[in-house]
């Protein structure tokens, strides 16, 4: 059974290591290539876009994929629309593998937003030391407010870095530690949080922080999911794998 993977996700990386070494099933992962070092992964991967919806049509049928698997960032709204067009055009059954988005609890001071325009202005006038976590897209965004000092955290040092007059770059890959998170938003006298609603534990850590430490969260909201088959739990894509099956 040939199985796309698009990854450059957790979830895609624990769904890879579940099905290396399997007899039964041929995996492959695909990713976009926006972090220079992607983690490593027991199963054959490739890098790079496919040329639009026409382009991964091709690619599903000259590799001649069964199943495809979307467990692409919850913000690769691009990438899932592409994925959902192609593999209906194919005829081939897609399941979108997704995190469980975060919800505030009691104590959260979180201010939802609808796009990263609307996550400065939620930043107001005065300025302020702020944390961006949203990874290093959309950073020309906050050029539009130079009165604040942004503290940047991403995998990989962003082209747009430079937009920012007032501002740290922090290169690390989650999971972080609790511990990490006060330290780090303590340090740097972090006044504002702001982050996309990635869900997931590996980022978690920093939203407990800024309720314990009373710092204000800018979350920005997910995209609409389109109308394919969702899970949030590996067991639920093993099963669906399983379900779908082609007849010999």
């Amino acid at each position: 059974m040939r199985i796309l993977i698009l990854g450059g996700t957790t979830q895609a990386s624990q769904l890879a290591r579940a099905l290396a070494g399997r007899d039964d099933v041929s995996p492959i992962l695909s990713l976009a290539g926006r972090t220079q070092n992607p983690l490593p992964v027991p199963i054959p991967s490739r890098i790079g876009g496919f040329g639009g919806v026409d382009g991964l049509v091709a690619f599903l049928r000259a590799e001649k994929i069964d199943l495809v698997v979307d467990a692409t960032h919850p913000f690769a709204a691009q990438m899932s629309a592409h994925a959902c067009a192609a593999c209906q055009r194919a005829k081939i059954p897609l399941l979108v593998f997704s995190r469980p988005a975060w919800t505030p609890g009691e104590g959260d001071q979180w201010t939802e937003v609808a796009d990263m325009e609307a996550a400065v202005a939620a930043l107001g006038a005065t300025p302020r030391r702020v944390f961006l976590t949203q990874g290093r897209l959309q950073l020309a965004a906050f050029a539009a407010a130079p009165q604040h000092f942004y503290l940047v955290r991403a995998i990989d040092e962003p082209a747009e870095l430079a937009l920012l007059p007032r501002h740290k770059f922090v290169s690390a890959r989650g999971p972080f530690a609790l511990e990490d998170e006060l330290a780090l938003m303590r340090d740097e006298n972090i006044a504002c949080l702001v982050t996309k609603n990635s869900g997931g534990e590996a980022t978690s850590a920093k939203l407990l922080a800024a309720r314990i430490l009373g710092v204000p969260v800018v979350v920005v909201a997910r995209p609409p999911g389109g109308d394919a088959e969702q899970a949030s739990r590996l067991a639920e894509v093993l099963h669906w794998l399983e379900a779908h099956r082609p007849t010999p």
